[in-house]
């Protein structure tokens, strides 16, 4: 059903007439820049988001990754774990020690994940306008690797959507800037240069056992995609598989929130968070901290973010 739907928006994009993407790049932060939005990120930053700790109470935004994980295909996990010298060969010695050790095979776009810049791109050009064949090969990113990723620690905003909608967010919903500065004056907060704005929908608490991947999702919108990254945002997530709103705005143009802040804007995508608990906790501001996997070359990482209030 998924390649079904997607089939249909490209099939309709490449029926509409030609539309020229200009004025893309170069990034603000020149045409050399290979790291995007990161570049918001600073010490004060930081030092200022940890001052949100007050109580010490933690959320893991990231989900549990396994065989029966939903995922967009051919996408799948698998792991086998590897007991050395067989398990049950001689212990080594006089300590008796024995071990295992384990063997993953599985897509990194699965489960929780960040998107890196080498994911998305317009015409065959990513981030700042670097063409595919600059950096693509088949034995990992020779650019935009997700492993040259420094630290992510600063603010982090949560802005719960079922409260301005409902729970969960109705299916093809799509948050603007109207619907984004709603929720964001209700949490008391001021979205600002250098944070990590995350929504929760209920979409994953809705399919919660489900291990085929819903087709269709609330989520962002491209003129609030763009909105955030003007206000230079880091990285933009939530509780669903591909982070923008599905069906999508514009039936001729599919994933043009993930082309609005990969390609565009060089700001980083957080799909399939773990929303519920930090919801429940409250709407507005906490330190979020994330060190990205540093698997050298990947187009994505799963990962694990970590939510201090």
């Amino acid at each position: 059903m998924i390649r079904t739907m997607l089939a249909s928006a490209v099939l309709a994009g490449l029926a509409a007439p030609a539309f020229a993407e200009e004025n893309w790049y170069p990034s603000q932060f020149g045409a050399e820049d290979r790291l995007g939005a990161v570049n918001h990120l600073s010490a004060e930053k930081t030092a200022s988001a940890a001052e949100l700790i007050t109580t010490g109470k933690t959320f893991s935004l990231g989900m549990i990754t396994g065989r029966d994980t939903p995922a967009y295909g051919p996408r799948e996990y698998d792991v086998m774990v590897l007991q050395l010298s067989d398990g049950s060969g001689t212990p080594l010695g006089a300590n008796q020690a024995t071990g295992n050790d384990d063997y993953v095979d599985t897509f990194v776009g699965i489960g929780s994940q960040i998107d890196g810049l080498g994911h998305m791109g317009i015409n065959h050009r990513y981030y700042n306008g670097v063409p595919v064949s600059d950096f693509v090969t088949t034995s990992g990113l020779t650019q935009f690797g997700t492993h040259r990723l420094p630290a992510i620690a600063t603010r982090g905003i949560l802005l719960d959507m079922t409260r301005s909608f409902s729970d969960p967010v109705p299916d093809g919903t799509a948050f603007n800037r109207a619907e984004i500065d709603a929720a964001a004056e209700r949490a008391g907060v001021t979205i600002e240069t250098g944070d990590v704005v995350i929504f929760h929908t209920g979409k994953m608490k809705a399919t919660e056992g489900e291990t085929v991947l819903s087709p269709l999702s609330p989520g962002l919108g491209v003129e609030g995609a763009q909105y955030l990254s003007d206000l230079g945002v880091v990285a933009v997530g939530a509780d669903t598989w591909a982070l923008e709103a599905i069906p999508f705005e514009n039936e001729t143009r599919p994933f043009d929130v993930h082309l609005t802040l990969l390609a565009k804007n060089g700001v980083y995508i957080l799909e399939n968070m773990v929303t519920e608990h930090l919801a429940a906790d409250g709407e507005g501001a906490f330190f979020f901290a994330l060190g990205v996997p540093r698997l050298e070359g990947t187009v994505q990482a799963i990962i694990n973010p970590v939510a201090i209030r």
